[in-house]
């Protein structure tokens, strides 16, 4: 009711047009709104949240696209800028354990944020000194401290950024990131155990990227989804897109789905408004939440995309397996991972090949262990996922085949169960559905690749330089993929458009 008011109150306010509807478009279109601004969100599916989506089959409802969750407060952060109470909208639960973990050897490990209940696993099943652990844990929160304020909340690519006293803390301590040696390098140094090097360089793949290349700065996400905890909301992830939706709408935000756009229209270097189905629509500013490459593409032919954006190599993709079990197997926890016997192998067929190793490693998300409304009663909802590499013209259909095949084997040696014959219903995505829902470029949900150094600095800046008024927010853009990052995406370049909109 507060942004309401304040929007009625201004006269004539400048308006922004938001293309698309994924959870940094929300974010985005709720923050401009509390800030005065008259807002457009277009969404070109028949519902918003982007990946955030859900798939209902034969009575079992699956959460589509991201499963694990972590820093819920960003989220909770919108409400409150509203200044209602997040608990009215949406509501979460801590996952504990975090992860139950299937190695090839027949022993599991779970995971727990709660550092002494890790402790007592890690005491009865391995052999690891938990200072190691405690270690490695400390180090990616240190990482976190060090980088969130002037890498993750800031944009890389204003001048001013680099003159306060935290940026310059951060580059004088940028050794401290871990930065200059890879993930697995760092965590191999750190840990005895190979099974521990296997399960905290998985961590890598939530992203999208190769623990084998990708810098060990990447553990601050271990600091997020293990010190902080992973998070599942009340009636699944389908519940952050519901909750923003309303606040969106709530804060006056006009949203209009089934409303695709084809064309940012620019005149004299300056954003005038974006041409839709519906006819051309006016604005002071544009921002864009779909894929960079995207973006470019289809909606500014016109404009070339960065050289050093365009040339960067894309992250991975996913294969996922939507699977109605006609069974509750003991054993199963809401986050699973079985991996697979070479890691090293495993990736580089994704990054160097193309294609899905014989023996990949399997996520399996079982959402109705915590929301049992999720299956039928005795039922269980699988979402079984592997990593994919992105659509390169491969042949899909040999591909998924095979992979089904083999997390068919996997599956049922680790879980000794005929899992095929478990299955009474089926959904299957792959990277080029997913370039068709979400217009991810090659069905890369992660943005262009991770595995480099300095790849933080190689994101697409949150603002063009060449065309005013044009601004962009999302996992291909700066600072990065998964929610988190998304959303503060969205923070980082609402404050851009605040300022440089007057």
């Amino acid at each position: 009711m507060y942004v309401c008011r304040q929007m009625k109150e201004k006269k004539n306010p400048k308006k922004v047009i938001v293309i698309g509807a994924g959870i940094a478009g929300l974010a985005a279109s709720i923050r401009l709104a509390k800030s005065g601004f008259f807002v457009e969100l277009l969404e070109a599916n028949e519902s918003a949240g982007g990946n955030l989506s859900e798939i209902d089959s034969g009575g079992f409802r699956f959460d589509g696209g991201p499963s694990i969750l972590t820093k819920p407060e960003y989220i909770q952060e919108l409400f409150l800028l509203c200044n209602k109470n997040p608990d009215d909208y949406i509501r979460f639960r801590k996952v504990e354990p975090l992860f139950r973990y299937f190695f090839p050897d027949g022993t599991s490990i779970d995971s727990y944020s709660d550092r002494l209940k890790f402790r007592e696993e890690l005491e009865k099943k391995t052999a690891e000194p938990f200072s190691h652990v405690d270690k490695l844990l400390d180090d990616s929160k240190e990482i976190f401290r060090l980088t969130h304020e002037v890498f993750l909340e800031r944009s890389l690519h204003e001048v001013k950024n680099y003159f306060n006293l935290s940026t310059l803390r951060g580059i004088l301590r940028f050794n401290r990131v871990r930065a200059f040696q890879s993930m697995h390098r760092y965590n191999r140094r750190a840990l005895s155990d190979p099974r521990l090097v296997q399960l905290f360089n998985r961590y890598a793949s939530y992203n999208g990227s190769n623990p084998f290349e990708a810098p060990a700065t990447l553990n601050v996400i271990t600091h997020f989804a293990v010190n902080d905890g992973s998070f599942l909301p009340e009636g699944g992830m389908i519940s952050i897109s519901k909750a923003l939706l309303r606040l969106a709408e709530e804060a006056g935000v006009h949203v209009r789905l089934k409303c695709p756009v084809n064309k940012i229209r620019i005149e004299n270097k300056k954003v005038t408004g974006v041409e839709t189905t519906a006819g051309f629509l006016p604005a002071d500013a544009v921002l864009s939440n779909a894929d960079i490459h995207y973006t470019y593409q289809k909606l500014l032919p016109e404009v070339a995309m960065p050289g050093i954006i365009s040339k960067q190599p894309r992250s991975s993709s996913v294969i996922v397996f939507y699977w109605g079990i006609n069974k509750v197997l003991p054993g199963i926890e809401l986050h699973n991972t079985f991996f697979g016997k070479d890691d090293k192998a495993e990736y580089e067929a994704l990054f160097r090949n193309g294609r899905i190793c014989v023996d990949p490693t399997v996520y399996l998300y079982n959402s109705s262990h915590f929301n049992p409304e999720d299956a039928p009663p005795g039922k269980s909802n699988w979402f079984v996922m592997v990593s994919a590499p992105f659509d390169n013209g491969q042949d899909w259909e040999e591909i998924v085949a095979e992979a089904r095949k083999n997390v068919f084997r996997k599956l049922s040696e680790a879980l000794h169960q005929d899992i095929p014959a478990l299955i009474v219903s089926e959904n299957i995505l792959t990277p080029p559905m997913i370039a068709h829902k979400t217009n991810a470029w090659r069905g890369s949900i992660y943005g262009n690749s991770s595995n480099g150094i300095f790849s933080a600095f190689l994101r697409h800046a949150n603002f063009s330089r060449k065309i005013k008024g044009l601004y962009f927010c999302g996992g291909s853009v700066h600072p990065g993929a998964g929610i988190p990052l998304c959303l503060l995406s969205a923070k980082i370049t609402s404050d851009l458009i605040e300022r440089r909109t007057k």
